[in-house]
């Protein structure tokens, strides 16, 4: 069998002369590394390459030279915007009889961080923080975008004032003949109907995105992560004792927020960033549907956010 193979997409003519603005590939398994200040992790990616097709005539591009080219990223060097736009240009020049221009690439992975519990000493859980990258050369000008996902618990102010109310209602109608009121009885009170009404809150996310500089030196995804998560002061927890989760009680107490409260504060915490966006999803616990919010970039345009 020493015969030449038969190349189709070389040797027959596109039956319908027309251009494509995009063709590959999605869902390509691979590892790529991240590597951030105290930490180094080879990670499960799935990648999306594509370049365009303009040559009406041409049947079919290359997919197995974009596969090819897109293992440069399982070599163990650090995930840079640099590296991705010289893997852009390569799949570029690998499809110069394609007459192909432009190409982009989408990166989507869980990003790995162990944290700490509240209060707990030595107390630790890993957690999972998706994150999508998506670079693209167009007409030789290089984008690149980072989002990342973090999720958090809201607890609705008004819920919260509802709440208060009633319990200040059952209180003056027990001791509001009372005087005066002894403290043991206000604390078997306490411990009996201070739960008459409690304030709903539910798990929430907040997908942020922001561009990378092509010259970056890193991606930044540890320190983004962390600024929203201080932004909100209630990120959700991993491992946790009975001390953990009553100081999360109390942080959620002491950060009530609606959807709009937890937009404006991460947008007021990204004020060094590139043009970033935000988008929070409070996945209610009162209502069949959620909350949602977005801060959007002031170029982007009022028709930017999904409304789905």
């Amino acid at each position: 069998m020493n015969a030449a193979l038969p190349d189709v997409s070389l040797t027959d003519v596109a039956a319908d002369h027309s251009p494509l603005s995009w063709v590959g590939m999605r869902g390509i398994d691979i590892p790529v590394t991240v590597i951030e200040p105290g930490y180094r992790r080879d990670l499960h990616a799935r990648a999306d390459v594509q370049v365009d097709l303009p040559a009406p005539r041409v049947k079919g591009i290359h997919m197995s030279r974009l596969y090819r080219l897109l293992d440069a990223l399982a070599q163990g060097e650090m995930l840079l915007p640099a590296g991705l736009r010289q893997l852009l240009q390569s799949m570029i020049d690998s499809h110069l009889d394609c007459e192909s221009r432009n190409a982009r690439l989408r990166l989507g992975f869980d990003l790995l961080v162990r944290r700490p519990a509240l209060v707990t000493p030595e107390l630790s859980g890993w957690k999972s923080y998706p994150v999508s990258l998506e670079a693209s050369l167009i007409g030789r000008v290089f984008h690149c975008r980072l989002q990342v996902t973090v999720a958090y618990s809201s607890t609705c102010p008004c819920s919260a004032a509802l709440s208060r109310q009633m319990i200040e209602q059952r209180f003056l109608e027990t001791f509001g003949q009372h005087a005066p009121v002894q403290p043991a009885n206000v604390v078997a009170w306490l411990r009996r109907d201070a739960t008459l009404a409690t304030p709903h809150s539910q798990r929430s996310e907040a997908d942020v995105s922001i561009d990378l500089a092509e010259d970056a030196s890193a991606l930044g995804l540890l320190a983004l992560i962390d600024g929203i998560e201080q932004a909100l002061g209630t990120p959700v927890q991993t491992a946790v004792k009975r001390a953990d989760e009553q100081a999360f009680a109390a942080l959620n107490g002491g950060n009530l927020m609606f959807v709009e409260d937890a937009a404006r504060r991460i947008k007021a915490a990204l004020s060094g960033y590139i043009r970033p966006s935000v988008h929070v999803r409070h996945l209610e616990s009162l209502h069949p549907h959620d909350a949602v919010a977005w801060a959007l970039p002031a170029d982007a345009g009022m028709h930017s956010g999904n409304a789905g």
